[in-house]
C-alpha cells in the first residue's frame, strides 16, 4: 500500500518529510544550563565558538526593551528599524533593519562563530526559526521547544533551558521588559531572558489533538499565542475538534485576558472537522489593534465518505484570512483569499503593516502563492497578485463549497496542483516601504478528493523536495506591479530579510542568498553547513542562520552559524563541500 504524506504543510514537517525521519520524542524535564559540545567552527579575532553550554548569568547583561522594540509600531512604517529586537524586526512585521551590510560590503561576509544545534534532537531538522537580539544577545528556540541565549559578539552560549518538547514549528521567542516569551508544544511559556529561569507556564491546548507551535507576540503588556489543530507530540494532525484559539494573556502572570475563535463551531461538525491557527506573532498598529494571518481548515481536501471539503460546506470562516482585531479581541474587519480551501493553502504568513500611496495598508500572502494588499482601515482589498507558477486551480473551492457528499462534484477525485502544500509563500515576507519582498517556492501536489496531499512515498516526496526550484519576488506596494523576479535553484523555505539595498535569503538546499533589493541581481551565495528552512536575522554587521538538513551520507553539520563583515572563519563542512 502506498502511503499518503502527513496532512500538513507546516515547515517542520518539510524537513521530516524529506528526510523520511522517525517520529520518536525525546524524553526529559525542564532544565537550564544543560551542557552541550561546541562545534568545529575554525574563526578568527574576538569571535569564537561556544565553549560550552554554561549558564552563565552573572555575566550576562542586565535585559530590556530596547527603545526599537518600544517604539516600533506604526501601520505607516517606513523605516527601518535599528536593530533586529523582535520577531519580525519590528511590530509591523516589515523584517526590514538598519545595519552596515551593503550592496557594496556583502561580498566581505565571513563565519565569525557557529553553536551546534543538538538539544534533545527527535532526528535530523530541528530549527526553523528567526532569532531576536536584544542588548547583545541572541535568542532562539529550537524544533523541541528548547531555548537558547547565545553572546553575539563571541558566540558563547549563555544559558540554555531545555523544554524537550517536540512541536510543529516554526516556533520562536519575542524578548520584552528583560522577559523572554516562548511555547511549547502545549503552553505559552515566560522565561527571564538574564538567567533562563521559567517565570511562568500556561497551557492553551485544549485535547490530543492540539498543539502550538508559533512565536508569541507582545505588545503593551499582553502576550499572544495561538492553538494549532496540529500536535507534533503525538503525531495527530487535523484530528476532528482540532481547534485554533488566539489567548491573550497577561505578561506578568500569565493569565487569560480575552479569547478569540478563530474557527468558532467548526462549521457545524467537530467530530471530523479541524483548523486555523498561526505560525508566527501578531503585527500591531500604534493603536495596538493586532493583524493576524489564519492557516487552513481540515480535513484537507476531504475525508472517507466527505469528498473535496464536504465535511465543512461554506467559506470555513476564518481560515486562510487576514484578520484585524481590537485590543480588547474585537473583530474589526476581515479579509479571506481562499474560502473553502482544498489544497493546504494556509495564509500564514504574518501581515505586514506599511503605506502605499501615501495611506496605512496591509500586505500578506500565504501558500496559494498569492500576494495582497488591503486597507488597514477597513479591510478592502486594493490589489491582487499571483507569484511562482500556478497551474489554474486556484477557484476550485467554490466549485465544491455548498456540496454534499452525494452531490455532483464539479472536480475529479484526483488533482494535481501548484503551488502544493509544500509550496507558495511558506515563509515571512518582508518590506523596505516601498516594495515588497516574496520568497516562493514551485513545487507540485497531488491532492486525492478524501484523503488529501499524497505522493506514492515519503521517498519520492524527498527527491521532489531537493529538485523543487523557486524565486525571490519584488513586488511595487503601490501597484502591485512585479519590479523583478530572480529564479533560485533550490526552493527559499528561507523567508525575506531586507537591510539598505540588499534581500536575503536562504533555500532548502543549504545556501545563504544576498540580491540586490533593486534590481533582483544575485550578490552573494554562500553554502551553509547543512540544508535549511529557516530564516535569516540581521543585526549591525552581522548575519545569523540557521543549517539544520544535513543530506544523508555527508559531513553536515547542524549549526546556528554567524555571519559578520570582515570575519574569517570556516565552517567544518558546507552543502558545496
Amino acid at each position: 500500500m502506498t502511503p499518503s504524506i502527513p496532512a500538513t504543510g507546516r515547515r517542520a514537517r518539510v524537513v521530516g518529510a524529506s528526510l523520511i525521519l522517525a517520529a520518536g520524542l525525546a524524553v526529559g524535564g525542564c532544565s537550564s544550563g544543560s551542557g552541550a559540545a561546541s562545534a568545529d567552527c575554525a574563526a578568527t579575532g574576538s569571535s569564537s565558538p561556544a565553549a560550552a553550554n554554561s549558564l552563565a548569568a552573572a555575566n550576562s547583561p542586565a535585559l530590556a526593551s530596547s527603545p526599537a522594540a518600544a517604539s516600533a509600531s506604526p501601520a505607516s512604517n517606513t523605516r527601518a528599524a535599528a536593530g533586529w529586537t523582535l520577531p519580525g524586526a519590528d511590530l509591523a512585521n516589515t523584517r526590514d533593519v538598519a545595519s552596515a551590510i551593503t550592496s557594496s560590503d556583502v561580498s566581505r561576509l565571513g563565519v565569525a562563530w557557529c553553536v551546534p544545534l543538538t538539544a534533545a534532537n527527535a532526528g535530523l531538522g530541528n530549527y526553523a526559526t528567526t532569532p531576536v537580539v536584544v542588548n547583545g544577545v541572541v535568542y532562539t528556540q529550537d524544533l523541541q521547544s528548547n531555548v537558547m541565549a547565545i553572546k553575539l559578539a563571541t558566540g558563547k552560549v549563555l544559558w540554555t533551558h531545555a523544554y524537550n518538547s517536540r512541536n510543529g514549528g516554526p516556533d520562536g521567542v519575542n524578548v520584552a521588559g528583560g522577559v523572554l516569551y516562548a511555547a511549547t508544544g502545549s503552553a505559552a511559556v515566560a522565561l527571564d531572558a538574564a538567567t533562563g529561569k521559567q517565570l511562568w507556564s500556561r497551557t492553551l491546548t485544549g485535547n490530543r489533538y492540539e498543539g502550538v507551535d508559533m512565536t508569541p507576540g507582545y505588545d503593551h503588556g499582553t502576550v499572544y499565542v495561538s492553538t494549532v489543530p496540529v500536535n507534533a507530540s503525538t503525531g495527530v494532525e487535523y484530528g476532528g475538534g482540532g481547534k485554533a484559539v488566539l489567548w491573550a494573556l497577561n505578561a506578568r502572570t500569565g493569565a487569560p485576558e480575552w479569547k478569540w475563535d478563530e474557527v468558532q463551531d467548526l462549521w457545524g461538525d467537530p467530530s471530523i472537522n479541524s483548523g486555523g491557527g498561526q505560525w508566527y506573532a501578531p503585527s500591531f498598529d500604534a493603536q495596538g489593534n493586532l493583524y493576524i494571518g489564519v492557516a487552513n481548515p481540515g480535513p484537507l481536501a476531504g475525508a472517507p465518505g466527505y469528498p473535496w471539503g464536504t465535511s465543512r460546506p461554506g467559506p470555513d470562516l476564518y481560515t486562510d484570512s487576514v484578520v484585524k482585531l481590537s485590543p480588547q479581541g474585537k473583530l474589526l474587519w476581515y479579509y479571506q483569499l481562499t474560502p473553502h480551501d482544498l489544497y493546504d493553502w494556509d495564509l500564514q504568513d504574518p501581515p505586514v503593516l506599511t503605506t502605499a500611496h501615501g495611506r496605512p495598508v496591509v500586505i500578506d500572502g500565504g501558500k496559494a502563492g498569492i500576494l495582497i494588499e488591503l486597507d488597514a482601515q477597513t479591510g478592502k482589498l486594493l490589489w491582487k497578485r499571483p507569484v511562482g507558477v500556478h497551474n489554474g486551480h486556484d477557484q476550485d473551492g467554490l466549485l465544491t463549497e455548498h456540496a454534499t457528499p452525494t452531490s455532483h462534484l464539479a472536480l475529479p477525485g484526483q488533482v494535481d496542483v501548484e503551488p502544493g502544500a509544500f509550496g507558495g509563500i511558506e515563509s515571512q515576507l518582508a518590506s523596505n516601504g516601498s516594495a515588497t519582498f516574496a520568497a516562493v517556492n514551485d513545487l507540485p501536489f497531488v491532492f486525492k478528493s478524501e484523503s488529501g496531499p499524497y505522493f506514492p512515498s515519503l521517498a519520492a516526496l524527498g527527491t521532489a523536495l531537493v529538485k523543487a526550484t523557486g524565486e525571490m519576488v519584488a513586488v511595487n506596494q503601490d501597484t502591485g506591479a512585479i519590479e523583478w523576479d530572480t529564479r533560485l535553484p533550490s526552493t527559499p523555505y528561507g523567508a525575506a530579510t531586507v537591510t539598505n539595498d540588499v534581500v536575503f535569503t536562504t533555500t532548502f538546499h543549504g545556501d545563504l542568498y544576498a540580491l540586490d533589493a533593486g534590481t533582483g541581481k544575485i550578490l552573494l551565495a554562500k553554502p551553509l553547513s547543512a540544508g535549511t528552512n529557516a530564516p535569516v536575522t540581521v543585526d549591525g554587521d552581522y548575519v545569523i542562520a540557521g543549517a539544520d538538513i544535513p543530506a544523508p551520507n555527508t559531513h553536515q553539520q547542524e549549526l546556528i552559524i554567524a555571519y559578520k563583515l570582515g570575519a574569517k572563519g570556516t565552517l567544518p563542512a558546507t552543502v558545496g563541500a
